[in-house]
């Protein structure tokens, strides 16, 4: 097991960890949670020995072999397939044991490597290297090419492949979803489930934390906490700790002030000097608990279209590709105002294609892309922070955007995205990778798009940041196409989604769990198309054709109202949700915080009553679907 005592961790003069002692079992997999920047990464170089603790100790069993995913992979003349296999270094040690072996005709010394090789199952190694990079996104003419012919982002999937066919004891994963697709990422989150060996994983995606996670370590104030459970069951718990910490602290605080009443009311008074001294001993006895501050610090929002035209966009049969070869055809499809579009497909189907193409980005080869003369585009590049000026501060990048824009306005605007104070004139390039995420994204929403195209927003986001990028979406009245590998995101911010496969792009008849168990079913063989396995699954028969007594444009309005209905009254119940628990905390009502209950009260009502009229639309047009046979 790994057995952390008294421990702290320091970098420079800054204390990460302080004073921790735990235990992680054999077997666990433990997501390792916290905001950018608490230390996280430092603590796995601890485990692998690259620090050394300032204070109390941190042992692993020596025997132990550890993998981890290497951040760099030079430009190396070696086939994939081959690079991969070499995560297993006991067979390459074997292998080439055993070559010599042979060239010295040692008998003994043969049979005594076969023995070893056939022990750790070295007979079936290429083919599961071979598994590995399928589930990865490499198709057979891609494993047959060397590491030098791969872009960064394909590097580092084979660096994930290379980790996982190690046969470790400890793995160490940091953020290894952040250069795949969500097909990958659902394969690699399966992968894991399965892990043998004791995992560690740093993430900022909640639902792949959940996925494969049986306990959860809380990096945050200098302390390391051990939660059992994914990461929901942890932040459940944690909910629940700080609801009764505010409590506690609230009730310390009413004593303290009685107490102290009492000291400043008679401690001039000779005949009562004794008791008012008694009492100032006992408000040096109450230990405070630690104020619960709000754990999210950023909330940004996006200013609304100054139009909302209908259609934005239209596509007419129109192809799109690279030089001569169209990698999309056919596509037939429009985006209208208020829609959330999430966008599904490995990498490599032409997702980037298709939002670069409504990005204005790529000329379409044949057909017509009809766009509305007020549409307005905010277009996120997975890239875009490579378009960033290290050396400028983010006034001056928007200066350069918006010449005429009066500074304390700018000022305003980036301190509504947090860049407060003299923080909005630094140079960027000594910023975290979730600053300058941060700062692209406010420069794309700058001119008040009314259609926004995100392609992989999160890469560089924490829990924290990617909570507000949910709420500002959520709250954003243009239209949204979103390409990510969170789940949460797509599942909270999305009401329909568009497969990208094949050559097109076809709506999706299903969430995010139909499309996983579609994926599941496919790679077990079957070719059932996704609307079909949805019904397999359990889920609502697919659609029959429309009674002709609506036309289809009326039954597309419909189903369309039912699905928007369903989303809205998802995200109302946990808009509920979250405010019962304020109004449940104690402390909400001391100190003069009848104000804001009221405005909370205030806020409950009037979404109740919005929840009843989503739910009445939606009852409305599930029964005219149902009647038309059409539900």
């Amino acid at each position: 097991m790994l057995s952390f005592v008294n421990l702290t961790l320091r970098r420079g003069a800054r204390v990460l960890i302080e004073n921790a002692t735990l235990q992680i079992h054999a077997g666990h997999r433990v997501g390792l949670v916290g905001r950018n920047g608490t230390g996280k990464s430092s603590l796995f170089a601890l485990m692998q020995h690259q620090l050394a603790p300032d204070k109390g100790e941190f042992t692993r069993p020596r025997n132990w072999a550890v993998a981890t995913v290497a951040q760099e992979t030079p430009a190396l003349p070696v086939v994939a397939l081959e690079y991969a296999l070499d995560g297993d270094t006991e067979l390459r040690e074997l292998e080439a044991a055993l070559l010599k072996a042979e060239e010295a005709h040692d008998g003994e010394k043969i049979a005594t490597l076969h023995e070893r090789l056939y022990q750790i199952d070295a007979y079936t190694a290429r083919a599961r290297a071979a598994t590995l990079l399928d589930g990865l996104g490499f198709t057979q003419q891609m494993q047959a090419k060397t590491v030098a012919e791969f872009s960064g982002g394909w590097r580092m999937r084979l660096n994930l492949a290379r980790a996982l066919m190690c046969r470790s004891d400890l793995l160490l994963l940091d953020e290894p979803t952040n250069h795949l697709d969500l097909d990958a990422v659902l394969w690699v989150q399966d992968w894991l489930r399965s892990y043998r060996g004791t995992l560690l994983l740093i993430s900022h995606d909640r639902e792949f934390l959940d996925g494969v996670c049986t306990h959860t370590l809380h990096l945050h104030g200098e302390r390391l906490t051990l939660y059992p459970g994914n990461y929901s069951a942890f932040e459940r718990v944690r909910a629940e700790r700080l609801t009764q910490q505010a409590s506690l602290r609230a009730s310390q605080e009413r004593e303290i002030a009685h107490l102290q009443k009492f000291v400043d009311r008679f401690k001039a008074q000779a005949t009562k000097a004794r008791q008012a001294q008694s009492r100032v001993k006992m408000i040096e006895r109450i230990q405070l608990v630690a104020p619960v501050v709000a754990d999210n610090e950023f909330h940004f929002q996006f200013r609304d279209p100054l139009k909302l035209p209908s259609p934005l966009v239209r596509l007419n049969k129109v192809s799109v590709g690279y030089g001569d070869v169209p990698q999309l055809t056919g596509l037939h499809l429009g985006i209208e105002p208020g829609e959330r579009i999430g966008l599904l497909g490995p990498n490599g189907a032409g997702k980037s294609t298709f939002v670069k193409l409504i990005a204005g980005k790529l000329k379409e080869m044949a057909g017509e892309v009809v766009a509305h003369p007020d549409l307005v585009v905010g277009y996120f590049d997975q890239h875009q922070l490579e378009q960033l000026d290290l050396k400028a501060s983010p006034i001056l990048h928007f200066k350069r955007l918006d010449p005429q824009a009066r500074e304390q306005d700018l000022r305003d605007y980036l301190g509504s995205f947090n860049f407060r104070g003299d923080r909005a004139y630094e140079a960027i390039e000594p910023f975290s990778g979730g600053e300058k995420a941060r700062l692209a994204l406010a420069l794309v929403v700058y001119p008040r798009p009314n259609l926004l195209l995100l392609d992989e927003p999160t890469n560089h986001l924490d829990l924290d940041m990617r909570q507000a990028l949910e709420i500002a979406l959520n709250d954003y009245v243009g239209a949204v196409v979103l390409v990510s590998h969170d789940r949460h995101l797509v599942a909270s911010v999305c009401d329909r989604l568009w497969r990208v496969a094949d050559h097109g792009v076809q709506a999706f008849d299903g969430d995010l769990d139909d499309y996983a168990r579609w994926l599941s079913d496919r790679a077990r063989g079957a070719t059932t198309p996704p609307a079909t396995a949805r019904k397999e699954a359990g889920a609502a028969p697919v659609p029959k054709p429309a009674a002709p007594t609506l036309s289809r444009d009326e039954i597309k309005r419909l189903r369309d109202l039912v699905r928007k209905s369903e989303t809205r009254q998802a995200r109302i119940g946990e808009l509920l949700r979250r405010l019962e628990q304020k109004l449940a905390d104690p402390g909400l009502y001391d100190n003069g915080g009848a104000n804001d209950a009221a405005r909370l009260l205030k806020e409950q009502s009037e979404l109740r009553d919005e929840l009843a009229g989503v739910e009445e639309a939606w009852l409305d047009a599930s029964a005219q679907l149902e009647a038309l046979g059409n539900s």
